[in-house]
């Protein structure tokens, strides 16, 4: 485990604890040494000795040196044993943290949801110390809420749920090729099934294999070329599987990528051709005869465009903007990420580990950008640390060849409007994000002030994930969008597509509202750890779906160009 997954695992231990009534110094205890491995700027395999920490005892250490070198400890394997399975995950639910899921436990013998619901009708946990009548009704709303599955589904969990599904699809034997379809291929934001088309010679093979999935609940259908099923993740997931065979595998996957007005304006391409499109190949609507293709490329080029990707493919300009050889963006066209976390915040990897996985993604550039002194949740730097981890990012620029690092700082706009740092600190920084992360119930007009505290600043360069959404859990801050395009554009200040899926914020419309008035944007993937930063894919699949060009978006200059850009922005702003 690296140390942001070590410090979830103690915090874990610690509720654990909570829920089985075990001494309170003791669970303190874990969320102490949780507390010191946070303030820690190392990164776990750097502390030779995690008891040497202030706020880390002897048994704590032992259990985060289990951790760190097998990813386990007996300690949390015995809660388990313990604690009922039905009861963590009470935890979701409002109001409830462990003291009180453990005071359920033992004074209504409380073991799951099923058994809390029964105690919240019969009027039994409102007697309990602590709760009472409001309580127990939203404990019940909440209860009753989770029964229902919404419509559509977050595309992060559904891109969750998709990966484990492929890495079973990898292994199949009788397949010869395979894809996802459908709105998750588009990376629609929120998704409600999924789809995946498999070529094979043997599709009754397939069928068996589909049907061992992992985690069914259901098989709804299982015909010829067709298995429907519904999994159980958390929430019901429909998986629909398309069989076919290698030939009609691109024309398959087209038509099964959808969207329907993107196959409308295809079947009107075809038709002035004199042919007609279906899920087998392109047919002529006179003699019959059926074309197929390798790839969905060459089915592009059949009719004269350039390959659309799916995530173009919503029926709007695509059949025109295709038409043209344009520099649409894509992810090779990245040459860096300004925006992203190290151990000096709440990262879970050194300045250093970031800067080998940025240049293994062939990056020039890296801009170094931990959270600033207002957001202590997540160990935020005071000024003094945020110049003290410059000697850090100058030496790790001196040792590291192939890439530069750009000190930085992901800057809170307070709920007073003040900016976190003072204007002395922020001038001795190379580029500088301001982001909202708190009071989001404030006033439209108030968060409108806080902003253009920000956008009328010379050394910000960069306005983070700019409504604070998370798609289906946060609505996030009210911000008048239009407002925020014109003073971006006004004042120079580039807005951030954030790649990260839970986010994806700009929306592929604001976005592209955006780029036609002139903002600059960023596509920045917000990385806590070094494996994601491969999510900046999701952010160019946002990107896609504006048509953005590769020149307008400011992480796919060069370094030259990047650093001419903010030093001429600097100086025309603070003139």
């Amino acid at each position: 485990m690296d140390k942001k997954e070590v410090m979830q695992t103690l915090e874990t231990i610690a509720i654990y604890q909570e829920i089985a009534g075990e001494n309170p110094y003791k669970i303190a205890a874990y969320r102490k040494a949780a507390q010191a491995l946070e303030r820690e700027a190392r990164t776990l395999d750097e502390i030779d000795n995690p008891g040497d920490l202030n706020g880390i005892g002897k048994g704590t250490a032992t259990v985060i040196e289990s951790l760190r070198d097998t990813g386990k400890t007996d300690v949390l394997e015995d809660l388990k044993e313990k604690v009922p399975a039905g009861l963590p995950t009470l935890l979701q639910l409002p109001g409830l943290g462990g003291k009180k899921v453990g005071k359920l436990y033992k004074e209504l013998g409380v073991t799951d949801a099923a058994s809390l619901q029964h105690a919240c009708e019969q009027k039994q946990v409102q007697t309990l110390a602590g709760f009472g009548v409001k309580t127990e009704e939203n404990i019940l709303a909440a209860l009753t809420a989770t029964h229902e599955r919404p419509d559509r589904l977050p595309v992060a969990f559904m891109l969750q749920v998709a990966e484990e599904i492929e890495d079973e699809l990898e292994q199949f034997t009788d397949k010869i090729r395979f894809a996802r379809a459908g709105s998750l291929r588009r990376l629609k934001e929120t998704v409600r099934d999924l789809d995946y088309v498999i070529a094979s010679d043997t599709p009754e093979a397939v069928r068996e294999q589909v049907k061992g999935l992992a985690d069914i609940y259901e098989v709804v259908a299982d015909g010829e070329k067709k298995v429907s099923l519904v999994l159980d993740k958390g929430y019901h997931v429909s998986v629909d599987v398309r069989i076919v065979e290698d030939d009609a595998f691109a024309t398959a996957l087209h038509h099964f990528t959808g969207s329907r007005d993107h196959h409308l304006l295809m079947r009107r391409i075809a038709k002035t051709q004199g042919e007609k499109i279906n899920e087998y190949g392109v047919e002529d609507a006179e003699t019959g005869k059926l074309i197929t293709f390798r790839d969905e490329k060459d089915f592009f080029a059949h009719f004269g465009l350039g390959y659309i990707p799916p995530e173009s493919r919503e029926g709007t300009i695509e059949t025109d903007w295709f038409q043209e050889k344009r520099a649409n963006i894509e992810e090779k066209h990245i040459h860096g990420d300004l925006h992203m976390h190290t151990v000096w915040s709440d990262g879970a990897n050194s300045i250093q580990e970031m800067a080998k996985a940025a240049r293994d993604r062939g990056y020039e550039y890296l801009a170094i950008t931990d959270h600033s002194r207002f957001l202590q949740v997540a160990n935020g730097l005071s000024e003094e640390r945020v110049l003290l981890q410059q000697k850090d990012i100058r030496d790790v620029n001196e040792r590291l060849e192939g890439i530069q690092l750009f000190s930085g700082i992901e800057m809170d706009i307070r709920p007073d409007g003040a900016l976190d740092y003072s204007d002395e600190t922020l001038s001795q920084l190379d580029f500088v994000i301001a982001s909202i992360h708190s009071a989001f119930s404030q006033s439209e007009a108030h968060i409108r002030m806080r902003l253009n505290t920000a956008l009328n600043h010379p050394h910000v360069d960069l306005i983070a994930h700019p409504t604070g959404r998370l798609i289906g859990r946060r609505q996030g801050y009210a911000v008048d969008m239009n407002w925020l395009i014109e003073r971006a554009a006004e004042t120079r200040t580039a807005l951030e597509l954030n790649a990260n899926p839970n986010r994806l914020d700009l929306s592929a419309d604001v976005l592209k509202r955006a780029i036609d008035q002139g903002v600059i944007v960023a596509i920045n993937t917000d990385a806590h750890r070094v494996d994601t930063l491969s999510q900046m894919l999701y952010g160019i699949g946002t990107a896609k779906k504006a048509f953005l060009l590769a020149d307008q978006v400011m992480n796919t200059w060069s370094r030259e160009k990047l650093v001419s850009y903010l030093q001429q922005k600097r100086m025309s702003t603070e003139k």
